[in-house]
């Protein structure tokens, strides 16, 4: 597949680590560095929302955040390709983007994993002691989790970029991301996949979002909670 003329995502770079994703391990992960084109990546940093009433805390035992939800987008529910009015053009062009055949057939071949469709889009504000405990959701290889930043500047070493470890055990990690300016941190679910975020230290402002992409059939639903179609007696 030729690399996209609609230039949001910088494709080329974004192939060159597949060799690296399929042939890491205990999962399949990588961080991606200049994963926008330099360009798109501009409009999306300098019109990332502000924190206003379209903005909620999620607060647990084991995270911590702002997050906001795509317009009319619930907990819950599978996303929505609309357009959200309190966000800029350049944002709704992207969110659209993900729900393109080419967004899914490069992912594909990116990691050659079977993802069908954007299942979760969400964005992140992290401030000073938000955190996130190591978890692992194994609920099917056929999930890929995405983190994409948009924060200039990071201090090498700070805590608040998500870790990679094999265990739910931060003293495990294996990878820190610590750049966080047009990045990616990308994984495959299973087992192994552990993640999380340490608290962030004063001062620090972090901002990206999360996608979870899985797979999906129109006649199955989603990969991990297929749809069951009871046989009635007639």
């Amino acid at each position: 597949m030729n690399d996209t003329k609609n230039k949001i995502i910088n494709w080329k770079k974004v192939f060159s680590y597949s060799d690296s994703f399929k042939n890491n391990s205990p999962c399949k992960w990588e961080f991606i560095e200049g994963f926008f084109d330099k360009e798109f990546y501009e409009k999306l940093y300098e019109t990332f929302p502000k924190d206003d009433k379209t903005w909620e805390r999620v607060s647990a035992w084991d995270k911590n955040s702002l997050r906001k939800l795509w317009n009319k987008d619930t907990d819950g529910s599978d996303p929505l390709d609309i357009v959200d009015p309190n966000v800029s053009d350049a944002w709704n062009e992207f969110h659209h983007y993900l729900f393109s055949d080419e967004f899914i057939q490069n992912i594909q071949k990116f990691s050659s994993v079977p993802v069908g469709r954007l299942k979760h889009f969400s964005m992140k504000i992290s401030r000073k002691g938000d955190y996130q405990f190591p978890h692992i959701h194994n609920v099917g290889t056929s999930t890929l989790i995405f983190m994409i930043y948009f924060t200039k500047n990071w201090k090498k070493g700070d805590p608040g970029g998500t870790y990679i470890t094999p265990e739910e055990d931060e003293s495990k990690r294996i990878f820190e991301a610590d750049n966080l300016d047009n990045t990616a941190i990308v994984f495959q679910d299973g087992p192994h996949s552990g993640h999380g975020v340490r608290p962030l230290k004063e001062g620090a402002e972090r901002h990206a979002i999360q996608i979870y992409l899985e797979g999906w059939s129109a006649e199955t639903g989603w990969s991990c909670t297929p749809i069951v179609r009871e046989l009635r007696e007639i």
